[in-house]
């Protein structure tokens, strides 16, 4: 797989951003350099080797916390500064008909 100019003109408008044609031609090659790097890797046989999640093993020594939701109780002291809020939420005015 490559890429050529035009896909790298029909992506950067995409991405709503601007080059210049010396630009683009830059670019052209660092993606088609990108894509031929990624494409090697899928050659490299895998089925063999198990996934690694930690570098730890069974993660010993890894200090975790418990993963707890919380507001951080200070909803009162961000809504105050609020031109308009109620019941602890900013109240804005309405966008779309």
């Amino acid at each position: 797989m490559s890429v050529d100019k035009d896909n790298v003109v029909k992506i950067a408008n995409l991405s709503k951003i601007s080059f210049k044609d010396h630009e683009i031609e830059k670019i052209l090659v660092d993606l088609n350099q990108i894509i031929e790097w990624v494409d090697q890797l899928a050659e490299v046989d895998t089925d063999k080797i198990s996934p690694t999640f930690s570098s730890f093993e069974d993660d010993k020594g890894m200090k975790k916390r418990e993963d707890i939701v919380s507001d951080g109780d200070y909803r009162e002291d961000i809504t105050i500064n609020a031109p308009n809020s109620e019941e602890g939420f900013f109240l804005v005015p309405k966008v779309i008909d």
